[in-house]
């Protein structure tokens, strides 16, 4: 084989070296950028999930004090109810209660 084709040939092969590095730059700067995409995608989709637990906990919290508002109303209710019996109860008696107060008074004076 003459020189000046071995040369040419080593010329090729060069050439096609510098392009196989090329091509293999190309392909690891497009592999980063596919890498930090997804990995863009990744934390947003964890976000998302982290906000909806967030949220489903917000309203399991809120519906938990809501039962218990309930309950302390019904007890708050109920406890009413039973002072304003036992104050019935004793209407009758303060009132002979003071009128004797009274009675005794008026007596006092006399």
């Amino acid at each position: 084989m003459p020189r000046p084709e071995v040369l040419d040939r080593i010329k090729e092969a060069e050439q096609d070296a510098d392009d196989i590095v090329d091509q293999a730059e190309q392909d690891r700067e497009q592999r980063i950028e596919e890498a930090r995409e997804e990995a863009e995608q990744i934390r947003e989709e964890a976000r998302e999930e982290a906000d909806a637990a967030a949220k489903e906990r917000l309203e399991e919290a809120r519906a938990e004090i809501e039962t218990e508002q309930k309950e302390l109303l019904k007890d708050g209710e109920q406890a009413r109810e039973q002072l304003e019996a036992r104050a019935d109860e004793r209407t009758e008696d303060v009132i002979e209660h003071v009128t004797e107060l009274f009675e005794e008074a008026v007596d006092a004076q006399t």
